[in-house]
């Protein structure tokens, strides 16, 4: 299995929480060939894909395809699993129920065992929570990628409510709380 780098993992996440996951814009800071070359690799392990851009709908455009139209890119359901969150599948059904198309049926994510964000997840769970130190010693991240799965993958995506909480022997402690 291939290990994300920080940039990746940045790309993904930040592709995963936008409509259609388009994967763009890139993070600050990374253009011209690191770009050029963070994507191609990105693309070559199949988490992203170009993708016909809807310039009417305001969509990024990644390049341009020389015939007035554009690509864009979109993380795929690969990439997404490398970030730990599993696709939404939307099931829609051609039944129709007295001339009114039934609603399509949405199967929200789950989550996938053995990953750093179950881990986390876990973690959170505990009583006693968990400090930024023990998350980043148990999962191997950075604290800015730590605070970013908390807000991003536990808080949007999965609608989970991490609180903190000041412990005057441990320091920040981060918590999984009730949603309001």
């Amino acid at each position: 299995m291939t290990t994300l780098t920080e940039t990746q993992t940045i790309i993904l996440s930040a592709g995963a929480q936008r409509p259609e996951n388009i994967a763009l814009p890139l993070p600050k800071g990374l253009a011209g060939a690191a770009a050029k070359m963070a994507v191609t690799k990105m693309i070559e392990h199949g988490w992203l894909q170009e993708v016909d851009a809807n310039i009417r709908k305001g969509e990024p455009l990644w390049r341009e395809t020389g015939d007035g139209h554009g690509t864009t890119l979109a993380v795929t359901e690969a990439g997404l699993l490398a970030i730990g969150i599993e696709p939404v599948v939307v099931k829609t059904t051609a039944a129709i129920h007295d001339g009114v198309e039934a609603e399509p049926e949405v199967k929200h994510p789950t989550l996938r065992t053995g990953t750093k964000q179950a881990l986390l997840i876990s973690m959170l769970q505990r009583p006693e929570g968990a400090t930024m130190q023990e998350i980043i010693a148990a999962t191997g991240w950075q604290a800015h990628s730590a605070r970013g799965a908390m807000s991003g993958a536990l808080g949007k995506k999965l609608g989970l409510v991490v609180v903190s909480t000041k412990d005057d022997a441990r320091g920040r402690v981060y918590r999984i709380g009730q949603n309001h």
